[in-house]
């Protein structure tokens, strides 16, 4: 559960940061360079839960792959023992 409390956390941020950016000045170079670092930031935290995630549909892509292979075998084994 506390990945989901994270998931939220960086959508309220990338909420926010729409909102700020559309309230900045283009004349104001301090805060388009604070929000350019916000975003870099932001992004760069997505970027690792992007592949956190890729991550764990890789393992459950081999699990997956294990639990079939497994039951093929069962399946086969039970077949021999029926004389099939």
């Amino acid at each position: 559960m506390m990945t989901e409390k994270w998931n939220d956390r960086l959508l309220v941020k990338l909420q926010r940061l729409q909102a700020k950016a559309a309230s900045v000045r283009p004349d104001d170079r301090a805060q388009l360079r604070a929000l350019l670092d916000d975003v870099g930031t932001l992004r760069d935290q997505l970027m690792r839960e992007c592949a956190r995630l890729d991550q764990e549909l890789n393992r459950a892509a081999v699990r997956v792959t294990a639990i079939t292979a497994y039951g093929r075998s069962a399946q086969s084994v039970r077949a021999l023992r029926r004389g099939h």
